[in-house]
């Protein structure tokens, strides 16, 4: 009997329903939803979702989804996560004219024709096609050109697949940019890189913690937050290994040849 009950609730989670939503959100009325995660639920159809036309932030990767049409409706969305899903197209997300970030790595996104769609949202300034944090992308990424069109496609766009874009509509490249110029500056004296064994955090290990909270909104930033923070750290890991290789290969390169006599 509870096996049976399992398997009829996970048989829902297949489509979006106003019982799921409310479920989720402890929202009575759909309107009312502002953030919404639905990640990893094997949903193929998106049911009612057109109906929180309030949503600004929704989560609904690691699903089976291919049907945009019911996200046309939600004009303030802005936040968009459809990374690890079966989309091939994007046409329905025109109307969304809050857009500022979108995620649709790991979809089956086949060429940059099917951007086209997006180049109305005015909003948007950071688009995500490849993660390779988690090895996902899009067939249209195979593309030698791929990067060069869709930076052409979108002059104004901040950040391309979570990489800053050289000199195209971001005041905070610049800024980034200077002060990774002054950090370079202070780290290396006469070409040799100066050695701080006495570095110390800028903050405590606590600084970061955040106190958790009953609020609903509080809490799902709460979990965004932790879902950055835990990329960043891989991202830091993966710099760490890199710079490492980098000097051992620099190590080998000054070493005087030595030839047997």
């Amino acid at each position: 009997m509870d096996s049976k009950r399992e398997k009829d609730q996970d048989a829902d989670y297949e489509k979006i329903t106003a019982v799921l939503l409310k479920s989720r959100t402890g929202e009575f009325d759909l309107e009312s939803i502002l953030f919404l995660k639905l990640r990893g639920l094997g949903i193929h159809d998106l049911g009612c979702i057109g109906e929180c036309i309030n949503l600004e932030r929704l989560d609904l990767s690691g699903n089976n989804i291919t049907n945009l049409a019911p996200l046309a409706s939600l004009r303030l969305l802005s936040v968009l996560n459809l990374s690890a899903n079966r989309i091939s197209s994007l046409e329905p997300l025109r109307s969304c004219e809050s857009l500022q970030n979108l995620n649709v790595a790991g979809n089956v996104i086949s060429s940059v024709e099917s951007l086209h769609c997006l180049q109305s949202l005015r909003k948007l300034e950071n688009i995500r096609l490849k993660d390779n944090t988690y090895n996902y992308s899009n067939p249209v990424c195979r593309n030698a050109s791929y990067r060069t069109v869709v930076l052409e496609m979108f002059p104004n766009i901040k950040v391309l697949d979570g990489e800053r874009v050289v000199g195209r509509g971001s005041d905070l490249y610049q800024l980034c940019k200077d002060i990774d110029d002054t950090i370079k500056a202070g780290l290396y004296k006469n070409g040799q890189l100066i050695e701080h064994p006495d570095c110390k955090p800028w903050v405590e290990d606590s600084y970061w913690e955040i106190k958790r909270s009953n609020n609903a909104i509080i809490e799902e930033a709460y979990k965004q937050f932790n879902d950055v923070l835990h990329e960043c750290r891989l991202l830091n890991n993966r710099a760490v290994h890199v710079i490492s290789q980098t000097e051992r290969s620099m190590s080998l390169k000054k070493q005087p040849k030595q030839y047997a006599i």
